[in-house]
Order: C-alpha cells, then structure tokens, then sequence
C-alpha cells in the first residue's frame, strides 16, 4: 500500500506513491485516501500542493487511458461488426438483426432499433433488439415527428438524456406510447445516410437518464455508415436476384411459348388438313380437344349440340349472349361468368348465313404439383418467393389458357365455321333442282305418286312425312342474304326451299306449324339486324296437298299484314276463328277442340257440367250469381266450377279475345249439336255412337 512519509520531506516519494497507485490501475478512492492521508499530517504546503498535482495528473491520465481502450474497444467492435454484416448480404432481416444487436453491446444500450424510409414519406421499425413489448416493430413514424425523422431531416445524429421530457422536437403519440411503455428515457437516433439521402435511422435507447458523449455519438454514427452500405448492398443484392428470376421466368416462358406456338401451327394444319380431306364436325372437334386438352361441345344458335368431345353443364342464357358478345368484339375466347358457367370458355362460330353458334371449351383444374414441365414456375428469389407466399394465385387460375390456347381455340371456331359453311354450300348447290320440285309441288303438277315419291327422296325429303310449309318475307330487303339463308337452313332441316317474289318459300318436316314460324324468324332476323314476318301451315303428309297448304300459309301471312302485325308469325291455330275463316277446310271440329278441348276431356271423364256452367256464365255477362241462378245451383258451386275450368283454360282464359274464340266454340258446339244430333238422342248416345 503506497503512502505518503511525513518524515521524508522529499516531494519525489510522494510522486513515486502516486505513480505506484496509477500503476496498479488503483481506483479513485486509493487516489483520494492518498490525499486524505496528507491533509492529516502537518506537511508543507508546497509539498502538499505538488501532491495534489500529482494525483490530478494522474487521474488525466487514467482517463485519458481508458477512453483509449474504450475507442479501441469500440473500433473493434465495429471491425468485427463489419465482417459480420459483410456475411449478412442476402437477408434483410438477418442483416437488421445485426446491426441493432451490436449496437446494443456497442454503447451498453437497453434497446436498439432500425427504421427505414416509406416510398411516400414517413419511415417504420423494421428491426429492434431489447424489447419487452411487441409495439415497436412495425410502427409507422409520421414525417416530422420523433428523433429519427429530425436526425434525417437533419443529416445528423440527435438525442436526448429523456425523451418524454424534453420538447425539443415535435411528439407523436403513438412514438410516446411505445418509449413509455418500455421505460425508455435517453435516445440517440443517427441517420442512415447512402448516396446523400437518409434510408433509415438508427436508434440506441437507455432505461435510465442518460447524457451520450461525443465518442459514444460518433461511434454509433460509424455504425450507422457501416450499416447503411450493407443495407443498400442487400437491397442492391436483392434486386439483382429478383431482376435475374424475372429473366429466367421470362426465357421459361419465351421458350414455353415457342413450343406451344410450334404446336398451334402444327394443329392448325391439321386441322385444314381433315377439312380438305372432307372431315366432318366431330373429326376436327376432336382433333382439336386433344390439342387443348379439354373438352369441347359445338352448339347451334338454338342450343342444339353439334358435335362434343364430352359432356359441359349448360350454362345460362343470358352468361352466354354476354360471352358471345365480347368474344365477338374481341375476337377471342371469353370465359363464362356465373350463373353455372363452371370456368367454360365460349367462342362464337359465324358462318355468315346464319346466326352465330357457340364453341364451348373447359380444361379440367390441374393440380400445380401436376402441371407438366414447360408449364412449371420459373427458380425465384427469397423475396419473390415470400411474397408469392403471401399473395398465392387463386387455384382456379390454374386451368387459365394461355394466349396460344386462346389463339388455338379461336381458330377451331373458324375451322368448323368453314365446315358448317361448306356444307351450306353444298346444299346451295343443289338450290335449283331442289327449287325447281318445290315450285311443282306448289303448283301441284300432274305427276304421278310414285314417281314424285321418288324424286322427293332422291333430294333427302321423306315422301310419307309430316311437313309444314313456311312462308318467309324479311322486312326490308336484303333478298340476297335472305336466300342464302333459306338454301341453309332448308338443307339442314331436311327440306327444300324457293323464292316466291318477295318471299321465301320452306317446305320442312315437323308437326307444329307455329313453332316452325317462331323457329324460322328467330334466326333470320337477329341476321338480318330487320323484322321478318312468317306465315305457317300444316302439317301434311300428302305431297300432293302442299299447294293447298302453302294456299293457307299464305293467307296467314297476308292476314298479319292486314292486321297491322308485320314482323310477326302465325300459323291458322294462332289466328284462332280468323285461322278458321281462312281455312279451306274450314275443320270446325279442330277450333272448338282447340278452344274448348281441355273442359270437354273434364265432363267427358268426370260427369260433370263445366261447359254449360261456361256458356251459363257467359249468357249472364259474366256475373257468377246470375249464372248460378240460371243453373239452379249454388252461387258457391259456379265460383268453384269457375276455379276449375281456370286451372283447364289457363288464367287468362278471360281476357276478350280468348273469350270471344271461347264463346264462337261454344256457339259451333251447340250448332253442331243441334245440326248432326238425331232427334231425342242425347249427346252422350251421339258420342257411343260416332265411336
């Protein structure tokens, strides 16, 4: 133990006890029990101020030592910090986690954390170390408030020794909230400069009241220089990585193209081919569902199916118009939205002489570990790759078509457009023989049966069928495009076709004159973009009454005319007692069955009174009460028979142009009755009778 000898009076003992303390790295006590240990003895002041001296000198020099060592410290510190960030280059949070942890051992800090700059203002934490909350990471800092925007602002470290105390700077209460709730009171934030722009800041904070030194404020700002390099390098890195997965992921797909492309020319000729070679609908739908892979159904404008690869739910109505439309202005296929659509793809298929049909198209959802090779993902970064994880593609987007496919699907539309197009042709061009035997049927030449039997089959007509004939006038020209139409739709309807004037001439097999007429105009119209008025007759089976029945078709139509009701159809059903009046056979049986038939079944089979609680209930104008009175029945019972004879007739059975075609029926009935009954026969004996 050094102490200063009262007896020596030489001042060169006292310097040797102090250089002894300083030696042994004594604390500062030994120094002041040094001195106090000299102020007890009576020594000269001269002395006494020397020692003095020398314990101050010594003490600089202790100091001066330590901050030394402690900026040795600190440089090494930062030099393993430098090799530590230099291996931390491919991940940011990595990196991030380095940075605040070294700075926290740096400066003996109780926390440390990193913000970085918002692309539109503002910075938020991305990193922190030390933390006792979870309201640090991920906070938002508005611009202008808390240390860090200042010191960024500024280019320039700041803190301060308590943060909630001191109004230096503008507060925000979202920033108070997280230093008091970590106790934090002195904070140092050093700006993270790169290229002359602040990207960050960094922050070191104390729970305790804290005055910073210019050593420590400097050495933290090397880290920060440190810091921000190495964060601009992995960014940097980053980048690059993401750039090169975008040019790996663009040759993939360049050279998944080329190869699709190779297949769409080899499919489309194949598909011309089977057409030269005179393939038929299924062959090319076929060809082509392989090429795609996937199923595909061929509709006409009516719904019918053509040709199909397999079966699709039939989407609605109205989804397909919408498709149809926009694949039509887009010149592409269109997928199917909602209303059962189940992800098809719908492109329309124009022959020019008849209204479009419809191309459905659906690829079965492949799982993504399924897909085949050249449709795999291109390698991607980490951060490409978190990203996609945290924004996965939809799974329905798996069965997506590719630009090629779509290219691929237009053209088979086109394909079998032509095909549909060449079998109209060849239907045309047998347009004048086939015309040439309707205009005789018509006129009803002298042929003989058997031998006019034989020509009808020769031009694909069967001689002992059901036909109707239809009698087609577009209003407003266009004869041109409306005789095209009819050689089509003639040649696939199985019948024969001519031009009459004006008008089109059909004869078609079927049953039902009325829906032939509807049929008919509901696809030459929306063609023409005009109204096309439609009569109809028959059926017959008599090729030799087609005369008389286009004779009757045509007074439907001049009858529309007349009424006022061109682009419409009727059929002499339709025109009810007008249709009877016009009729050559005038059948008034099949008018009072049209108009009464349902109540006659009912009081055939039941034994009851319906039709003359009809004819009671139209005698009285309508008023059930004086029906029931002429009937001698029940108000209750006629309302009831009322209710009946609605559910037979149908609601709207009162309405005044059905209730007159009723009332004519119920007039005819009674005139036949009283015409072709025996006398004192009843009806019911007529009916056993007739049968």
């Amino acid at each position: 133990m050094s102490t200063v000898n009262p007896d020596d009076g030489s001042s060169d003992s006292d310097a040797l006890a102090v250089l002894e303390l300083l030696a042994r790295e004594a604390p500062s006590s030994r120094f002041d029990e040094l001195l106090r240990t000299a102020r007890q003895h009576p020594l000269p002041q001269e002395r006494l101020r020397m020692l003095e001296r020398a314990v101050r000198l010594a003490l600089d020099v202790r100091a001066t030592a330590e901050q030394r060592r402690r900026r040795e410290a600190g440089l090494a510190t930062l030099v393993d910090t430098t090799q530590e960030l230099s291996s931390c280059t491919d991940d940011l949070d990595g990196l991030l986690h380095v940075i605040t942890s070294h700075a926290r051992r740096l400066l003996n800090f109780d926390m440390a954390y990193v913000s970085l700059r918002l692309p539109g203002g503002g910075s938020y934490v991305h990193k922190s170390d030390g933390e006792t909350t979870a309201l640090s990471v991920g906070l938002e800092l508005d611009p202008g408030f808390g240390l860090g925007e200042y010191a960024q602002s500024k280019q320039a470290p700041f803190w301060t020794a308590d943060y909630l105390a001191d109004g230096r700077f503008p507060h925000s209460p979202d920033i108070d909230e997280v230093v008091s709730s970590e106790g934090l009171h002195a904070v140092l934030a050093v700006p993270l400069i790169h290229g002359g722009a602040a990207i960050g800041a960094l922050y070191g904070a104390s729970r305790e009241i804290r005055h910073f030194t210019p050593d420590e404020v400097s050495l933290m700002r090397s880290l920060a220089v440190l810091s921000a390099s190495a964060i601009e390098a992995t960014r940097r890195r980053a980048r690059i990585e993401t750039g090169l997965a975008d040019v790996q992921s663009e040759n993939v797909r360049l050279t998944s193209a080329l190869a699709r492309t190779d297949r769409l020319t080899a499919t489309q000729k194949r598909l011309m081919d089977l057409v030269l070679e005179g393939g038929a609908l299924h062959d090319v739908t076929k060809a082509a569902a392989e090429a795609l892979d996937g199923t595909l159904v061929l509709r006409d404008a009516e719904g019918r199916t053509l040709a199909a690869t397999g079966e699709l739910p039939q989407p609605g109505a109205a989804s397909v118009v919408r498709a149809l439309v926009d694949s039509h202005a887009a010149g592409a296929p269109v997928r199917v939205s909602g209303d059962g659509g189940s992800g098809a793809w719908v492109t329309h298929v124009t022959t020019g002489v008849e209204a479009p049909g419809t191309l459905l198209f659906r690829r079965p959802v492949v799982p993504a570990q399924h897909r085949a090779p050249d449709l795999a993902p291109a390698p991607r970064s980490p951060q490409a790759t978190a990203s996609a994880a945290s924004h996965p593609a939809p799974a329905a987007a798996l069965d997506a078509l590719t630009e090629e496919d779509k290219g691929l699907l237009y053209a088979t539309a086109q394909t079998l457009a032509l095909v549909l197009l060449l079998g109209h042709s060849a239907g045309a061009a047998a347009g004048p023989a086939r015309d040439e035997c309707l205009e005789e049927l018509l006129a009803g030449a002298p042929e003989s049966p058997r031998r006019l039997s034989e020509r009808v089959r020769r031009l694909g007509i069967d001689p002992g069928g059901q036909h109707l004939v239809l009698i087609v006038r577009p209003e407003g020209g266009k004869q041109g495009e409306s005789a095209v139409w009819a050689s089509s739709y003639a040649y696939r309807h199985g019948g024969l076709k001519t031009v009459r004037g004006d008008c089109l001439v059909l004869l078609i097999p079927g049953t039902d004159a009325s829906a032939a007429a509807r049929a008919a105009a509901g696809e030459l119209s929306p063609l023409l973009g005009q109204p096309v008025s439609v009569g109809s007759a028959g059926p017959t089976s008599e090729l030799s009454a087609v005369g008389k029945v286009y004779q009757e078709a045509r007074r439907c139509l001049d009858t529309l005319v007349a009424l006022g009701r061109t682009g419409g159809t009727a059929s002499p059903e339709d025109l009810g007692f007008l249709g009877l009046l016009l009729s050559d056979d005038h059948d008034a049986d099949a008018f009072v069955h049209n108009a009464l038939g349902a109540v006659l079944d009912y009081d055939s089979g039941r034994s009851t009174d319906l039709v003359r609680t009809l004819e009671a209930y139209f005698t009285a104008g309508g008023s059930p009460t004086r029906a029931a009175q002429q009937l001698h029945v029940h108000t209750n019972t006629v309302a009831r028979r009322l209710d009946r004879i609605t559910e037979l007739l149908g609601p709207h059975w009162q309405e005044p142009a059905r209730a007159l075609e009723i009332q004519l029926a119920l007039r005819l009935r009674r005139a036949q009755d009283a015409v072709y009954r025996r006398p004192g026969e009843t009806r019911r004996a007529q009916a056993d009778r007739e049968a």
